[in-house]
């Protein structure tokens, strides 16, 4: 190994204020002003959600999508941990980090859509669980994973505040959270497929199928690579820092491995259920199937040799894809192939409002993400001249 494979996470420094943190702070003032109209007036005050479409942006995109794209610790600590890559330790503190944003973002969507939202403690009050729910496994492992994600991430805190001490010993049971925070996911991201299948036939069959708890597991794994690939070369632009090739372009193959086996999973399903008839039908769903999957495969047309791995642009366009292709997978089962009974008169399609709320849930994680790592020690330590 390099000296720079080993080299010790350390802060990225600079200033906090620039372009990107003004941005970010202005679409999150934006989004407490709608919030706080949303807790005093209801639900219907800011979002076109009604009794046919319970379920928006905020949920689907928040919750379904943004859990999806916060599965890069999940990822790289199975390579880590569980498959013995230690070469890839230093991606999995980034990685954790942006996992731990999302997660815990993707709880507070769920709250912030909670018609009753004095209720929140509901969920986790026993008299009130149902144990045949698979929306109580979802929340529960959620929520635990969210807590052990913190745990992961706290030696980052002890090492910048000088608890050495406390940070051994910590180190000592860490063990036991790293496995926790591989198996929760492996749960919960299986059981939100498995939530349409609940829906049953208001879901389209290209979406509903017995094998969609795989597919949302599958998918999750490569999302997962997908961010990391996405993330590091963004940091690496942002932070005039240099791209870890090495160990992004042997973890971009394992990549198309697993992406291979979905595709293999995906489109056997389809036929296995003589479902694909419905990809070719004129319509909005069926583009939007091509799309999603158009996506999926880009990948091996991007970097699918070893020349085009060494190239950092096709890397960045493959991650993009992936999260593309991952996203609409969820849009497209809970929102775009989510449709009511002929006659029945619901639509949904979201409000202004709603989706300024995303954009500052997303920008919590973007500003969250610059603060921790420019004066946290995250990322691998560089040498090449900083961002100020």
């Amino acid at each position: 190994m390099t000296q720079q494979q080993h080299a010790a996470p350390t802060p990225v420094g600079g200033s906090l204020l620039n372009a990107a943190t003004l941005v970010c702070g202005i679409l999150i003032a934006i989004m407490a002003s709608i919030l706080l109209v949303r807790f005093v007036f209801g639900l219907s005050a800011v979002t076109n959600v009604n009794d046919g479409y319970s379920w928006g942006i905020w949920v689907v995109v928040d919750v379904m999508i943004g859990s999806a794209l916060a599965c890069g610790g999940f990822s790289v600590a199975m390579l880590v941990y569980i498959f013995n890559k230690g070469q890839y330790h230093p991606l999995v503190r980034p990685a954790l980090l942006a996992s731990l944003f999302g997660y815990t973002l993707a709880g507070g969507g769920i709250f912030f859509d909670l018609g009753r939202w004095w209720n929140f403690w509901h969920i986790f009050w026993p008299s009130y669980a149902n144990p045949n729910s698979v929306m109580l496994e979802v929340a529960v492992c959620v929520t635990v994973y969210i807590l052990v994600m913190w745990v992961e991430f706290a030696p980052v805190f002890l090492e910048k505040l000088g608890l050495h001490d406390i940070k051994k010993k910590l180190n000592k049971a860490i063990f036991f959270f790293i496995a926790l925070g591989i198996l929760l996911p492996m749960m919960h991201q299986s059981s939100l497929g498995t939530m349409l299948v609940v829906m049953g036939g208001q879901v389209n069959p290209l979406w509903q199928t017995p094998a969609v708890p795989l597919i949302y597991l599958l998918t999750a794994i490569i999302i997962g690579y997908g961010v990391v690939l996405f993330e590091s070369c963004v940091a690496a632009a942002s932070y005039r820092r240099s791209i870890e090739m090495h160990l992004l372009n042997p973890m971009s193959k394992i990549m198309l491995g697993v992406l291979a086996v979905y595709l293999v999973v995906r489109f056997g399903d389809l036929l296995i259920r003589g479902a694909l008839g419905e990809a070719f039908n004129p319509s909005f769903v069926a583009l939007s199937f091509w799309v999603e999957n158009i996506c999926f495969a880009a990948p091996f047309f991007l970097i699918g040799n070893v020349a085009a791995r060494r190239n950092p642009a096709r890397l960045f366009l493959a991650g993009l894809a992936i999260m593309l292709g991952g996203s609409l997978l969820r849009l497209n089962g809970f929102l775009i192939g989510y449709q009511h009974f002929t006659g029945s008169g619901w639509s949904y399609f979201p409000s202004f409002t709603e989706v300024m709320v995303t954009l500052g849930m997303f920008s919590v994680e973007v500003l969250g993400y610059i603060i921790i790592t420019r004066r946290f020690p995250v990322l691998p330590r560089e040498d090449a001249k900083l961002a100020t």
